[in-house]
């Protein structure tokens, strides 16, 4: 009992004490830290919220973090780099490249794409190379201008060239360009692919490419009209974002008043082959 009663008496002369002193008339400071201070009031006034991040610095809020946007990149990448095997033991080498080097808004593009026949004479089929000005006009497309030439087959023509390169809706890579020769003969080339994740690595893309003459170019065996249309699809394994290996297939076809005159002609019109190759970039 004596226990309880010194408790008791313990727990409430801290209290018993601080009421004798308010009754006295004496501020009560002692149970608070030496740098406690009241509260305002008033709530102070506060500065204004930086939403946009600037170049510069500044300490006001959490300082403004510089943006180092707009700077000058470049880039190199092979979209497709494969050997095909096509009908008849044919064999070639076929390249994609482009690389370019500019701001977010404005590129300088360098393409080229040929085939290579891999046999005793190792000559070059197909060549052309292409040098851009790109310019981005919305979130996803880019318009570019310039001129193409081809290498082969002989004789060589330059091109003025004139298209769009982007995204279009539902994720499909677009690649459309018009050229005018030299000698005021115009055509146009389309490309579009899909890409299709199986997995995080594995994946399938679809590859379409048609060719349309406006005039009879008898001379690079082009008649007017669509003169040719490739579909094919690749499996390709994503190693690193930077390395793809791949393996798929090609079909190959000529079209229209192409196709009649190279059918007259005693020439095949379409071929069908299997490719590997690797897709890579830095």
């Amino acid at each position: 009992m004596k226990r309880f009663v010194l408790l008791f008496v313990l727990a409430f002369l801290p209290a018993l004490s601080l009421a004798a002193d308010e009754k006295s008339g004496e501020p009560v400071t002692d149970y608070f830290p030496a740098d406690y201070s009241e509260a305002p009031s008033a709530r102070p006034e506060g500065k204004g919220i930086v939403k946009y991040a600037e170049d510069g610095d500044s300490k006001g809020n959490f300082g403004r973090q510089p943006v180092h946007d707009n700077q000058l990149f470049a880039t190199f990448k092979a979209d497709r780099f494969e050997h095909q095997w096509k009908e008849h033991g044919v064999e070639l080498f076929l390249w994609d490249v482009q690389g370019w080097i500019g701001e977010d808004y404005n590129k300088l593009y360098l393409k080229s794409e040929g085939e290579l026949l891999l046999e005793d004479s190792h000559s070059v089929e197909e060549a052309d190379l292409e040098l851009l000005y790109s310019r981005a006009f919305s979130k996803f497309w880019d318009v570019q201008v310039g001129l193409r030439q081809d290498l082969r087959p002989r004789p060589q023509r330059t091109f003025a060239a004139l298209g769009i390169q982007g995204l279009a809706p539902y994720w499909f890579e677009v690649d459309a360009t018009a050229y005018l020769s030299e000698d005021g003969d115009l055509s146009a080339a389309l490309e579009a692919e899909y890409e299709v994740m199986l997995t995080q690595r594995l994946h399938v893309i679809p590859r379409l490419e048609m060719g349309l003459s406006l005039q009879d170019v008898p001379e690079y065996e082009q008649w007017q009209g669509i003169t040719d249309l490739t579909l094919g699809a690749r499996l390709r394994y994503q190693i690193s974002r930077k390395l793809a290996p791949y393996v798929g297939v090609t079909w190959h076809r000529k079209i229209g008043e192409t196709a009649h005159n190279l059918k007259k002609a005693g020439e095949d019109v379409d071929d069908l082959g299997a490719v590997a190759g690797v897709r890579f970039w830095f």
